[in-house]
């Protein structure tokens, strides 16, 4: 997966974050936590820009994560992509023609077996790597697996991108404005 030299995919939790991130240069938007009611203005605020938009579907509020939901995010607001912890809904939003980011939490080295077990089943396009603030579980993760990562979570400085970058990530998953600042192209 190649995000154009992107080095930072803003993730939004609230509208207003969302509008920042539009008005940026940034091509590829992530939006987190939004309530179900906002959805349908959030997408096409996004499609209105010409963005690119993965929508993290286990935290949309008033709708259920599963591949029903999946395919009727797919169907009806058109995401660039879907972000989930869930293997149906990864199964589903590829069968939907959706980039899948497979979202893994790595506390431990049998979380780390169990997700690389998850990731040949599911078979993503990406893997989102949290958290993303430890370099070296990142370079654990492109050993074993042959996808693109993403690094979230404790992403708080500059050096933190710079790891994870060096440590194999394509690009960070941020919702430190700061950050978005500091990377962004003018």
């Amino acid at each position: 997966m190649n995000f154009y030299q992107q080095r930072i995919l803003p993730a939004s939790r609230q509208m207003k974050d969302l509008e920042k991130a539009i008005s940026s240069s940034y091509e590829y938007l992530v939006l987190l936590d939004v309530h179900i009611s906002q959805l349908k203005h959030a997408c096409s605020m996004v499609h209105q820009a010409n963005k690119k938009l993965f929508l993290h579907i286990d935290l949309i509020q008033g709708l259920q994560s599963d591949a029903h939901a999946t395919e009727y995010l797919c169907q009806e607001y058109r995401p660039y992509g879907i972000l989930s912890t869930k293997s149906s809904v990864i199964q589903k939003a590829k069968q939907k023609g959706v980039v899948a980011v497979q979202r893994i939490f790595l506390i431990d080295n049998s979380a780390l077996e169990k997700s690389c077990k998850l990731l040949e089943s599911t078979q993503p396009d990406v893997i989102e790597v949290l958290p993303g603030g430890m370099p070296s579980v990142i370079r654990k993760v492109k050993e074993r697996t042959d996808l693109p990562i993403l690094a979230g979570g404790f992403i708080s400085s500059r050096e933190d991108v710079e790891l994870a970058l060096q440590a194999g990530a394509e690009a960070v998953t941020t919702s430190n404005k700061n950050l978005w600042r500091e990377f962004e192209k003018k």
